[in-house]
């Protein structure tokens, strides 16, 4: 009988339990954990340790995971907005422009592994260094609490036309077109979409929840891998065909937990493309203050498209990083023979580079914004699109900050007390919409934002702001707003863990309330009053 597989399965445990320490380091240094996943890829490389075939399944798991789970958030109308696709397309073809040429300035000055640098490498290598990078932005959006502020959206717009664009280059470099059956299974899947939303409602909300969700995303990977198209286009297809599902939120929350698992081997295997010589690390070193360039453009086009430069700034500063989406890129042309494997390993380090630069320049939130607002502001259009317009606040006494379940809950309360008196503030704007329809005043804004309250009008009437948020982060993210706005009324917010009640209390809220002890609290009240029990 043979023992290989406990070999096996301790190796996986070492570096597993490696990887947590490295990330639990990252985080008590303020940095998130993901960058302690590169450094340990870097580091079981360094000592010569292959991972193999189990790490690289991990990898693709996580990304089709993700991918799958962004769809089960995107608003296809989104897309099509100008300042979406239109900057995305707009920025990919100068950056490319741009980086080719700096690719052969670099060769012209005698620098190693660049000189006598052809077109077609150097094309390659600016195209694949023009992404920015869906896992890493996606994962920073989610930590801070801003995936449905308006930056963030943006910037998940502009990822994913970027990975329809990686996508249509990488069905090209296959050499042939996709299957003939490719529209048909495409259409197949659109009218089974009635099915999969039955399925969603009989499956539950326990594990069957979790292995459907797994089904849709790696089912819909395979049957678009069978007919020629990349494997994650499914996942995402998918994913955007259940996002109108009332239970999509659930499902996206149920699985987060696995995708963040599985994209730990997707950090790893970046650390762990190759053995860098000096060289290597040279030029990628001097590839990264070139995302500078990139995240200034960003700016540039936001503002040009209407954006106010608030917006523009954070969401340049998400996108200001290389992406794995290009390490894909980079890797089909090396087995293609359009790129040395020199090329696939300084890119690799590059991304590395640019992460950690990302997680350090990323930390202060808006503040990069905050204390040079009167220059930012210089390059902002005269007329803004409608989403950056002034927000009137009405006769509202009472603003409800965060309109999902307890929110909703706390406004329908308020508003039988002070009728007419309170308005809920959303960041999604679907969700907004959706609340106006069932008849509460609602309007979508983004409360972390200085720029929402300098365009709030007639404030002075709110005597209470009552947060709502499901993210500490974006609870405190207001409160030092509100502390900006020298708001003078009573602030409250809800905790979900005990040490939580601190945090928000030094921040400023004069209130704050266990979530479920309350919950508690008020199913106790609810009955007593419905039962009409006697002490």
């Amino acid at each position: 009988m043979s023992f290989d597989w406990i070999a096996i399965a301790l190796s996986d445990v070492a570096w597993i339990t490696l990887a947590f320490f490295m990330g639990l380091a990252a985080r008590f240094i303020g940095l998130p954990p993901l960058i302690g996943f590169l450094a340990t890829g870097f580091l079981l490389n360094a000592q010569g340790i292959v991972l193999g075939e189990f790490l690289d399944k991990l990898s693709d798991l996580g990304i089709t995971l993700l991918l799958f789970l962004i769809g089960l958030k995107l608003d296809v109308r989104a897309l099509i907005r100008p300042h979406v696709w239109g900057v995305a397309s707009i920025h990919m073809v100068i950056v490319t422009v741009v980086f080719t040429g700096l690719l052969f300035l670099f060769a012209a000055l005698g620098l190693p592994l660049v000189t006598g640098l052809d077109v077609q490498t150097a094309w390659l290598v600016a195209f694949a260094l023009s992404f920015s990078s869906t896992v890493f932005v996606v994962k920073l959006l989610e930590e801070r609490g801003d995936i449905n502020s308006l930056h963030g959206r943006i910037s998940v717009g502009v990822l994913i036309v970027q990975d329809i664009a990686a996508v249509l280059f990488l069905a090209a470099s296959m050499g042939k077109l996709p299957s003939i059956w490719a529209l048909g299974v495409i259409a197949a899947l659109f009218l089974l979409r009635r099915l999969f939303y039955i399925l969603l409602i009989r499956v539950g909300h326990g594990e069957l929840l979790v292995l459907y969700g797994i089904i849709l995303a790696l089912g819909g990977a395979e049957v678009f891998e069978m007919v020629g198209l990349k494997g994650d286009l499914g996942a995402l297809i998918l994913g955007t065909m259940i996002a109108a599902h009332p239970r999509s939120d659930e499902l996206s929350k149920v699985m987060t937990g696995f995708k963040d698992l599985f994209l730990l081997g997707f950090f790893l295997s970046i650390g762990m493309g190759g053995i860098p010589s000096p060289d290597m690390v040279l030029i990628a070193l001097l590839l990264v203050p070139l995302v500078a360039l990139k995240s200034g453009l960003f700016f540039v086009l936001f503002t040009r498209f209407r954006l106010r430069a608030r917006t523009a700034v954070m969401a340049g500063q998400n996108l200001g990083q290389y992406s794995e989406f290009g390490l894909i890129v980079a890797s089909v042309s090396v087995a293609n023979g359009w790129l040395g494997h020199d090329c696939l390993i300084v890119l690799s380090l590059a991304v590395a580079f640019s992460f950690i630069g990302a997680a350090v320049f990323n930390r202060p939130g808006d503040r990069i914004y905050s204390r040079h607002r009167e220059f930012w502001n210089r390059f902002q259009a005269r007329e803004l699109m409608a989403d950056e317009q002034h927000v009137r606040f009405g006769e509202a006494r009472i603003v409800i900050v965060g309109i999902g379940g307890v929110g909703s809950g706390a406004y329908d309360h308020m508003e039988q007390r002070f009728p007419g008196q309170v308005l809920g503030i959303d960041v999604a704007e679907d969700h907004a919409q959706q609340q106006l329809d069932m008849g509460r005043n609602v309007i979508q804004g983004d409360p972390t934002s200085a720029d929402f309250w300098d365009r709030v009008r007639t404030p002075n009437q709110v005597e209470m702001i009552m947060l709502t948020l499901p993210s500490l982060a974006t609870s405190l993210a207001v409160l030092r707003q509100l502390d900006d706005y020298a708001y003078g009324g009573t602030i409250s917010a809800v905790a979900r863990y005990p040490d939580e009640i601190p945090l928000l209390e030094a921040g400023g809220a004069a209130l704050v309330f266990n979530i479920y002890t309350e919950a508690g609290t008020g199913f106790a009240e609810h009955v007593m009053a419905s039962a009409k029990l006697r002490s």
